[in-house]
């Protein structure tokens, strides 16, 4: 998945990036819009992370969302 795929897709994604993050509050998600910069930083904010940590996380969580689910 890449950036215009992310900021296209927000809203669907809101629900899932919450599941992975929980400590991300609804006004955060709004505040994010889909900007990937934007994710990492509240990622990095929220659980006290270095900003390469925050964006490794935030990469590996956008790969995850291109995989087809298991079922």
């Amino acid at each position: 998945m890449n950036i215009e795929q992310l900021r296209g897709q927000w809203n669907q994604f809101q629900g899932k990036a919450k599941e992975r993050w929980g400590e991300l509050t609804d006004d955060d998600l709004t505040e994010i819009r889909g900007e990937f910069d934007q994710l990492i930083g509240k990622v990095q904010e929220r659980y006290g992370l270095a900003k390469e940590e925050a964006k490794h996380q935030v990469n590996e969580w956008l790969e995850n969302l291109r995989k087809p689910e298991k079922r």
